[in-house]
């Protein structure tokens, strides 16, 4: 992977930064992309005072011309891309019946709608080319049903078929499309659904009989660098005859399914 160009969104933080950081340890050169540009900045800092070749490239993926005109940016300042993360995502917790407009729009507008529009802007150009490899970061949500988590299972889901839709339909310019799908891992979104210090072990691996969550077989939540090292295999070369591919990383947490 050495050389090689990435563009990873949500890279300000969570899984999106781990991503960065792994891909950078491969001497990849990284397009950290994220709407939060302060947080942005100062992970990039971070990042390429650890060595890493990272540069910051504020945007805001629900934009379609912002998310055009960035893509444009990172070519020509870095060259032709050769992987895309879709790693942004948001979360909104609330039972399906009593979602707001808001909840779902905003929900569907990064989850789902972002995933296509960086997509479309970064599979166009790669397309002429003849190569590269795409991961899109949905969630093990996308196909076991979660209580309060409806806007966020279904944009996964959404944006879980688009990214294999896609994979088809761009297979024969040797374009790879793949998703890894997390479980509880240990990022600010996981932390924000805990009601008390207890959270991770009483609402995540024990599980919650009431809520139909079964917990973690393995007994431990993920963390980022967990996901993003199956990230990051679908997108080298050891990965090379995969595409499609749904890679669930939950310690057994959607029982296989």
């Amino acid at each position: 992977m050495e050389g090689k160009i990435a563009l990873v969104t949500g890279a300000a933080g969570g899984i999106g930064e781990a991503v960065v950081r792994s891909l950078g340890e491969r001497e990849v050169t990284v397009a950290a992309v994220d709407k939060d540009e302060a947080r942005l900045r100062a992970t990039v800092a971070k990042l390429t005072a650890d060595g890493f070749h990272v540069e910051a490239f504020p945007a805001d993926v629900t934009n379609s011309i912002d998310v055009d005109a960035v893509v444009d940016d990172v070519e020509r300042r870095l060259g032709p891309l050769d992987y895309l993360v879709n790693a942004a995502g948001v979360l909104r917790l609330s039972e399906a019946r009593k979602l707001t407009d808001e909840d779902w729009a905003f929900t569907f507008a990064v989850n789902t709608t972002g995933v296509f529009f960086v997509s479309r802007a970064v599979v166009n150009r790669m397309v002429p080319r003849g190569h590269g490899a795409l991961v899109t970061v949905a969630s093990n949500a996308a196909g076991t049903a979660r209580v309060e988590m409806a806007a966020y299972a279904a944009s996964k889901a959404a944006a879980t078929m688009f990214t294999k839709c896609l994979g088809l339909e761009v297979a024969k310019y040797g374009i790879r499309c793949n998703l890894v799908a997390p479980g509880s891992t240990e990022t600010p979104m996981l932390s924000s659904m805990w009601k008390d210090a207890e959270g991770a072990r009483k609402a995540s691996i024990e599980g919650v009989a009431s809520a139909y969550r079964v917990g973690i077989p393995l007994q431990r939540l993920a963390r980022p660098e967990n996901v993003a090292q199956a990230v990051v295999f679908l997108l080298s070369d050891q990965a090379s005859h995969i595409t499609m591919h749904d890679l669930t990383v939950d310690g057994g947490a959607a029982l296989g399914v």
